[in-house]
């Protein structure tokens, strides 16, 4: 296991000895700094040197790319009582104040990722330097269910206002955790100068040299500028808060509890603004959503990057893809084949206006930073341009007649070629691909893809897959060829409860209220929009088949997958909110119950995965199989939690 410690350095000035104080856990960049129990104490140690000895200054840095990522997430679940979760949050408070206090000026040079506890850190010196080529600066807290607890909610407002600070804090993480690049925290005022990552260290060095000459010490911490304008407070928390309302509605309390503290600082002192981060973070931390928020994270960073079941096989070197189609779903998955991979894309369709049109818009997205992409793409209506290709895609119209014509075809032409499937809800095996590749719809917003190995796709072939997703900076999760997979069959499952309540005298308001209670980001209504109904009745309709007592077929969604907006009511049993809430949740249960039956995941843990990643459901509800546990709901509908129930023969 690795641990974080702090080193010093002494670095000779014109005006005597710099400290240069090193964060570093003796790992690569893929094993980011964090701040432990064992990073404490070594800070606490260089500390004890820097107070007692003769420095004229500090400079702050991390290792190669990380400045430092926060707090240690691993050490979270054992601050389940609000005691020692608050006194995990006056240690911070304690060990930062040290730094804010000492005699002499600060520079924090933030060489690389800087999130949530590293910026807090940060934060607490008397500068900060950022190098030009920093893309991840940012607060993630209210994402995992909690906020800024070591300074942040206080700081940040006194240094750039509380409009930006609530934009950082509170709606940048519920925004799919947007973070900041470094001219960006440069313009908003987190940092104070931009320099070239190779002069970052030497310009820092001098800046401290500079500040410490002009005497400059203790007069430049954060807490005491006064430049931040709080005016428009009322207003900026109101319109805050409405937005918080539209993204959560209520169900999660940090952004809530975050825009409070942010709030708050105008009025409190800094030992007031510490006190109140301690008392609101001992509520949180111990509480289900923020639990649920470590297990989701654990989830998508570190199982799914994993590769659970992914076989040992080396993977086939890919120089030349095929996209057969050229709509909207083909021309985003070209585009990011282009960007991430770099190896020339061929791609096809009927239509050669349809095939240029695609080409161009591809051409111009991607040769835009880098003109050499453009070259790479080319298409047409042929199918000989398919020759040579290692991996051919298709994303043409759902039917498998079409498919099935498809790769019989492309198996002629590209008889060595990995053949793979962007489809929704049909047979992988039957249309007669090697693999499924199910991304999700937008392709540069959502990040799962769905990995579909049937019983003849080879371990090479699976490797491959993996391999190629994760080229693309994507996740992927290895499900079993079963109609709809795993996402849209769940979905559908929840949508089939909320078609039949509307089927029954509830209204479209009355369903979306029942989901969004949930805390999810979109009403259902409007994820149909975006997802069409044409697409999902034909999802429905393919589980029907499949399953036809737990997927009835709509009157409703196939009267709107005809492009009407009639609800075709069937019957007079009208529930409440609550009542269709509940029913949709034990629909879910039931569902993933039959996806773990079927073996089409392997734990309950891959359903969570693929919500979270390809639905966008909220870290706060664990997926959703921690919910259910946590509700009941598992036990009563499956006779155990869906922990346990993924885990024991059945």
């Amino acid at each position: 296991m690795t641990e974080t410690r702090f080193y010093l350095n002494r670095v000779e000035s014109p005006i005597g000895p710099i400290a240069l104080v090193t964060i570093d856990n003796g790992e690569d960049y893929t094993k980011p700094t964090v701040l432990g129990r064992s990073a404490f104490e070594s800070a606490v140690s260089v500390l004890d040197e820097l107070e007692s000895g003769d420095w004229k200054a500090m400079v702050l840095t991390g290792k190669p790319y990380v400045f430092c990522v926060g707090a240690d997430i691993d050490e979270f679940p054992n601050l389940t009582s609000p005691e020692v979760a608050a006194e995990g949050s006056r240690a911070g408070h304690g060990l930062f104040g040290r730094i804010a206090a000492l005699p002499f000026p600060t520079v924090a040079a933030i060489n690389g990722a800087c999130l949530g506890g590293g910026l807090e850190l940060a934060l607490h010196c008397s500068a900060r330097t950022i190098a030009s080529n920093v893309r991840h600066v940012g607060f993630p807290e209210v994402f995992l269910g909690l906020f800024p607890a070591w300074g942040g909610t206080q700081l940040t407002p006194r240094l750039v206002g509380p409009e930006i600070a609530a934009r950082l804090i509170v709606l940048n993480p519920l925004r799919q955790n947007k973070l900041l690049k470094a001219d960006e925290a440069v313009e908003l005022g987190l940092a104070d100068k931009l320099l070239e990552p190779v002069e970052l260290v030497d310009e820092s060095l001098q800046l401290a040299v500079e500040l410490a000459s002009t005497r400059q010490a203790g007069q430049v911490h954060l807490y005491k500028r006064d430049k931040c304008d709080w005016t428009d407070l009322d207003n900026i928390v109101r319109k805050t808060r409405s937005r918080v309302d539209d993204a959560v509605h209520g169900a999660t309390r940090a952004p809530y509890v975050a825009l409070d503290l942010i709030a708050g600082a105008k009025d409190w002192s800094l030992e007031e603004g510490y006190r109140a981060e301690e008392e609101a973070f001992a509520e949180l931390m111990p509480s289900p959503q923020t639990q649920n928020s470590i297990y989701a994270f654990n989830l998508v960073e570190r199982r799914a990057k994993k590769g659970v079941g992914v076989p040992a096989a080396k993977p086939r070197r890919i120089e030349k893809v095929g996209i057969i189609g050229a709509g909207l779903m083909a021309t985003q998955l070209v585009t990011l084949f282009l960007k991430r991979l770099e190896v020339p894309v061929v791609l096809r369709d009927l239509e050669p206006a349809t095939v240029d049109r695609a080409v161009e818009s591809i051409r111009e997205e991607v040769g835009a930073r880098k003109p050499f992409l453009a070259t790479l793409v080319s298409g047409g209506t042929g199918w000989e341009q398919f020759e040579g290709c290692d991996l051919v895609l298709e994303a043409v119209y759902e039917e498998l007649a079409v498919k099935q014509e498809v790769f019989a075809v492309v198996r002629e032409v590209a008889p060595n070629a990995i053949l793979a499937t962007n489809t929704s809800s049909l047979s992988v095996e039957e249309m007669g691909a090697d693999v499924g590749l199910h991304f999700f719809n937008p392709v540069a917003v959502l990040p799962l893809v769905e990995i579909v190995r049937t019983p003849q796709t080879t371990d090479e072939q699976l490797a491959t897959a993996w391999d190629v997703t994760k080229r693309l900076r994507k996740r992927g999760v290895l499900v079993g060829d079963a109609p709809a997979f795993v996402v849209n069959r769940v979905l559908t499952r929840m949508t089939a409860v909320l078609m039949g309540a509307l089927e029954n005298g509830n209204t479209v308001e009355e369903t979306d209220d029942a989901i969004l209670g949930l805390g999810l980001p979109m009403a259902p209504s409007v994820l149909l929009q975006m997802v069409g109904p044409r697409v999902a009745n034909h999802v429905l309709e393919t589980l029907h088949e499949a399953y036809p007592d737990r997927f009835p077929l709509s009157p409703t969604l196939a009267t709107f997958a005809e492009g009407k907006d009639e609800i075709v009511v069937t019957g007079d049993q009208r529930r409440s909110i609550e009542e269709i809430r509940e029913a949709a949740l034990e629909a879910i249960a039931d569902e993933i119950r039959y996806l773990l039956d079927e073996g089409v995941v392997h734990e309950a843990a891959d359903v969570d995965t693929c919500l979270i990643l390809g639905a966008g459901w909220p870290f706060f509800l664990g997926g959703v199989t921690r919910h259910l546990d946590q509700r009941g709901i598992s036990e009563r509908v499956v006779g155990s939690t869906l922990a346990e129930y993924g885990k024991v023969p059945v």
